[in-house]
Formats: C-alpha cells, sequence, structure tokens
C-alpha cells in the first residue's frame, strides 16, 4: 500500500515539474506599426519626466475625442490624476477583486513633484480613456467626460 502511494506522489511531482509549453506570437510588420503607433510618450519641456502609455487605440482617442491641450489647468490636471493614481494602485494591490489584466502595474506619482502640463495631460487623458472603455469607474462621484 505504501508503494501505491509512493507511486502515486511521483507521478503528482512529476506533473507538477512538467515544463511549460511556451508560445511566442507572432507579429505581422502591420502590427509592429499599430504598435509604434499605440505607443505615446509625452515629456515635460521643463522637467526630466515622462509618460509612455502603450494601449491600443489611446493615440487615436486622443486626437479625436479628448479635450484640447490648454482645456484643463494644471492644477485641475494634478487633482484628478492623483485622485485616479490612488485609486489605481489600491486595485493593482487587489488581484482577486480586480482584473489583473486591466491592472498590471502601479503608477509612481506623487503630487509634490511637478510633472509639468504634457504629463498630466496625457495621464488625465489615459485615465479617461481608460474608464471608458473598460467601463471602469476608478473614483465614486468622479465620472471620466471626454
Amino acid at each position: 500500500m505504501r508503494s501505491f502511494i509512493y507511486i502515486i506522489l511521483l507521478c503528482c511531482f512529476a506533473i507538477a515539474c512538467k515544463s511549460s509549453k511556451q508560445y511566442i506570437p507572432v507579429i505581422s510588420p502591420e502590427a509592429v506599426n499599430t504598435i509604434k503607433n499605440d505607443t505615446l510618450e509625452a515629456d515635460s519641456d521643463t522637467t526630466e519626466y515622462d509618460i509612455i502609455i502603450m494601449d491600443s487605440g489611446f493615440n487615436s482617442w486622443l486626437m479625436s475625442s479628448a479635450r484640447p491641450e490648454g482645456y484643463y489647468s494644471q492644477s485641475f490636471l494634478e487633482n484628478r490624476n492623483y485622485k485616479w493614481v490612488v485609486a489605481w494602485n489600491q486595485r493593482v494591490n487587489q488581484p482577486f477583486q480586480y482584473d489583473p489584466n486591466l491592472y498590471m502595474m502601479r503608477i509612481d506619482y506623487d503630487p509634490n513633484i511637478d510633472y509639468g502640463y504634457q504629463v498630466n495631460y496625457k495621464l488625465y487623458n489615459y485615465f479617461v480613456y481608460f474608464q471608458l472603455k473598460y467601463n471602469q469607474q476608478l473614483t465614486p462621484g468622479i465620472i471620466p467626460r471626454n
């Protein structure tokens, strides 16, 4: 009986140690161009901070649907970004409650640092885009509008 249990445990161990297959996606040249076009970099002229947003469709949404630069004041953008970053990071830390495919990485945003208008503008608009695209509401009472 003991040898039977050892054989079962040995089989379970062998199955658990089996390496999993890794699939490497094949990316066409058109997809590479799409990925390059959907990566948006913004940096501030007055500071050394920049933001890189890699989300399919964000760049075209920004150009077609977002309010133009200068529409919001920098203080408005900073206040809203801080609230949304706090909510975002809380969701990143709760992968069983919130979809970890949506909230993959923490955002390092310090309200005491002046990131400049460009970075705050892009971050704000990404949060608006994200909430509209994925039907999420990061903070109660603040409904994103484009």
